[in-house]
């Protein structure tokens, strides 16, 4: 496959009509919702989602053979960043265009391609990750999902959790043991399952800011016929680290965009009197948390252009994004503490319709609690630094 070499000039283009479009496209999207534009919900952002899909801006690195548009990553980046900065909220179906899709390309059938990438592309077809356990959270090879030969396929029995989106989802990929007595990194197969199978059940978790993003499945006797098989069966490791790797291009910029964004609103807020006429910027110790947290956004910004251009050469991913995600995770928790400090009293009492900002804010600071544990624990991430980075032993 030939990559087209596009000049800095035909980028900048590319990124001005994307611009003009988004501005345009969600503000007519948003106005025309019933009730008002509503970025926490799910439905409107699926059917934001819904709408990109249906203008061509989904499958943006795929094949065109595939229906896709055959662009590099730095165009892929562009996407991603204009879109954050319109203000449009994710979709529901990320985990299916940024890990799944790329991860069927790269190791699917022919046959596996044709019958399950349409549904990815025109966003009919939502997937979720059936990756952690009650007793494997992080540690991904300890999962104990077993995945037994049957007639014609395998048959499912376990139960996965923080399971995203999988009330929603048409289909899971699922991380199951197929051969108990191999290590255990060596037993595992990855499995395409259709969640609207007999046996699936699914058990929404209902989270601090009232959402139910994350799920239990529960699978029961689940029958997965020999075309789920994504790959070679006991290989599935190889497959979860591959996919895993996929996204790490464009996986940080639109929260590096929103990360930036809200330090700009934090700074407003240091810079307003409150009733008493104190402007909490007169503070030393404010105007040093809000100056570390813009040399965060800094730092983030370069370790995501260095992850970006190592992709974009084909470099394999390394530890180096153990150290982003930990950055970014505890560097977001930080801003939005810092904030919600400024806000006071309007954190608890501000609502959507009263103060559109400070509700935003207390929402973000409820839902980042989650951020230092989704995608492998800070714990997790800090052992990969220390051994793959610096050299040190294992415990």
């Amino acid at each position: 496959m030939t990559v087209p070499d596009f000049t800095e000039r035909e980028d900048e283009s590319f990124r001005l009509g994307l611009r003009g479009w988004l501005e345009s496209a969600y503000a007519a999207f948003a106005s025309a919702w019933p009730g008002g534009a509503d970025p926490r919900s799910l439905d409107y952002r699926r059917a934001w989602e819904d709408t990109l899909c249906g203008h061509g801006w989904s499958g943006l690195g795929w094949p065109k053979v595939h229906g896709g548009r055959d662009l590099p990553l730095s165009r892929q980046a562009i996407f991603h960043e204009e879109h954050a900065r319109c203000g449009a909220p994710l979709g529901v179906n990320l985990i299916g265009h940024g890990i799944l899709a790329p991860t069927l390309l790269h190791f699917g059938t022919e046959a596996q391609k044709r019958r399950l990438l349409p549904g990815i592309l025109s966003n009919r077809d939502v997937w979720c990750q059936g990756y952690s356990e009650p007793g494997a959270g992080s540690d991904l090879a300890s999962v104990r999902t077993r995945a037994a030969p049957a007639s014609g396929g395998y048959c499912l029995n376990g139960h996965k959790i923080w399971t995203s989106f999988a009330d929603r989802a048409q289909w899971c990929f699922v991380l199951a043991r197929t051969d108990p007595q191999a290590p255990k990194h060596k037993g595992l197969s990855f499995l395409l399952v259709d969640m609207r199978s007999p046996g699936v059940r699914v058990e929404p978790i209902r989270q601090i800011t009232g959402e139910a993003e994350f799920c239990e499945v529960f699978f029961e006797d689940v029958f997965v016929p020999e075309e789920g098989l994504l790959g070679e069966r006991n290989q599935g490791w190889k497959i979860a680290m591959a996919a895993a790797s996929f996204e790490r291009g464009t996986y940080f910029i639109p929260r590096l965009v929103r990360f930036a964004q809200e330090l700009r609103q934090v700074r407003e807020l240091s810079l307003r009197a409150d009733a008493h006429g104190h402007v909490p910027a007169s503070s030393a110790a404010v105007r040093h948390r809000w100056a570390r947290l813009a040399a965060d956004s800094h730092v983030l910004a370069l370790k995501s252009q260095r992850a970006l251009s190592g992709a974009m050469r084909g470099d394999p991913p390394g530890p180096e994004g153990s150290s982003t995600k930990i950055h970014w995770s505890e560097a977001h928790q930080r801003l939005l503490e810092l904030s919600l400090q400024l806000l006071g009293e309007d954190a608890c009492l501000a609502d959507g319709a009263t103060d559109v900002r400070a509700a935003d804010l207390t929402h973000a600071y409820l839902w980042s609690r989650a951020e230092t544990i989704l995608a492998g624990t800070s714990e997790i991430q800090r052992n990969i630094i220390a051994e793959q980075m610096l050299g040190l032993p294992k415990a």
